[in-house]
């Protein structure tokens, strides 16, 4: 049975990729810092009949992203899938309704965002490498965003993207990218596939998740905002890909041609 471990798996897009994984006949680690929230995704998944287990990680946190490959290495011999897909944004004070400006984002919140959406997704796959090399042929997926396109922050082409003119989330899936580009690099020789995601559905495109804060999601399905079921599509297609699918790619289901501009 092949092996996958998904960080932030306990709610949104990572928590449907890893059910997706699951249906798809792998057994699925549930990377999550909250121990509520990780066992009742848990118990919801081996409710619906998915080989799923709890594994207490938080991957701003050094100790327990070792203790997490610790136990993986323990209980699976080989991972086939990393999901790098935890993330936060911090770009609203509490209670407000519009994001900082970059020059007043707070640098205990910029830091805060790094240490979770880049620091983080670069800790948990060095710590599982030996793991991932341990597979025939493992995929890395980081779940990026197009927010973190320099194209499309640039080229005129995506004015919601251009309005949107956040610090902290935009920079740090920036470098998650450039982060998947080199790691792609160094593995070029191997059979480990590595690739960014950027979530979407058919239409409008964006994904409704809580990712901005407590309730955003349900403000963006009434806007009618693609569900995290739909998202994960792109993140599933690249942890499963075939061994002529992309390495060292920008991807999206979505969109024409698949590949997205860095």
């Amino acid at each position: 049975m092949p092996t996958a471990l998904v960080t932030g798996a306990n709610r949104g897009i990572g928590k449907e990729t890893a059910r997706q994984l699951a249906q798809r006949g792998y057994f699925v680690w549930l990377g999550a810092r909250s121990q509520a929230q990780g066992r009742a995704a848990e118990a919801e998944m081996r409710g619906e009949g998915l080989d799923v287990a709890w594994l207490a990680l938080d991957v701003a946190d050094e100790a327990s992203v070792a203790s997490a490959a610790a136990r993986v290495a323990g209980e699976t011999p080989a991972l086939d899938a990393l999901v790098n897909n935890a993330a936060i944004s911090r770009e609203r004070a509490d209670g407000g309704s519009r994001p900082y400006a970059p020059s007043q984002m707070p640098m205990a919140k910029l830091r805060e965002t790094f240490d979770v959406n880049f620091f983080g997704a670069v800790a948990v796959t060095q710590a599982l490498m030996p793991r991932l090399r341990a597979a025939p042929a493992a995929r890395i997926v980081n779940v990026s965003s197009g927010l973190g396109s320099f194209a499309f922050n640039t080229d005129g082409s995506d004015s919601l993207n251009q309005s949107l003119n956040i610090l902290g989330y935009k920079t740090s899936k920036a470098a998650l990218n450039m982060a998947t580009v080199l790691f792609a690099r160094e593995l070029a020789d191997t059979p480990i596939k590595v690739n960014a995601a950027s979530p979407s559905a058919p239409t409008p495109g964006p994904v409704a998740t809580d990712l901005s804060g407590p309730g955003r999601a349900e403000v963006l399905r009434r806007q009618g905002f693609g569900t995290p079921a739909q998202g994960a599509e792109t993140v599933v297609y690249l942890a499963t890909l075939p061994a002529d699918g992309p390495t060292g790619a920008f991807y999206d289901v979505n969109v024409e041609g698949r590949i997205l501009p860095w």
